[in-house]
């Protein structure tokens, strides 16, 4: 019997990568938690999803692209209060941030499919 895939087991990880990639585009987490909550909560009872996991998955999405994010105060802030170069700031952390950032999405699968 074939495995199918639905869009249940799929929400909590592909919440996690939209709102990854708006808070990144914007540089703010805040931004991201107005726009993706209104949009992720009523997504996730139509669908009859753990609505805790999409809400976690929806602030740590916009807070982890708002880290990435060479746009962001915070990362402006830390650039200017450690007196380094802006673009090295942003390229040193961003590797470390994308292991986490992959990692939170298999874990968003498994949780989706085991949960």
């Amino acid at each position: 019997m074939p495995l199918k895939i639905g869009c249940l087991e799929l929400l909590p990880a592909v919440v996690f990568i939209i709102s990854s990639f708006i808070a990144f585009s914007t540089g703010t987490s805040w931004g991201t938690f107005a726009i993706m909550l209104a949009i992720s909560i009523p997504m996730a009872n139509i669908h009859g999803a753990d609505i805790t996991i999409v809400v976690a998955a929806t602030l740590g999405g916009g807070i982890f692209g708002d880290h990435c994010s060479p746009i962001s105060d915070t990362s402006i802030i830390s650039s200017m209060s450690s007196a380094s170069d802006h673009i090295d700031h942003v390229k040193t952390q961003l590797p470390y941030a994308l292991i986490g950032g992959v990692i939170t999405v298999l874990l968003y699968l498994a949780i989706g499919f085991l949960g």
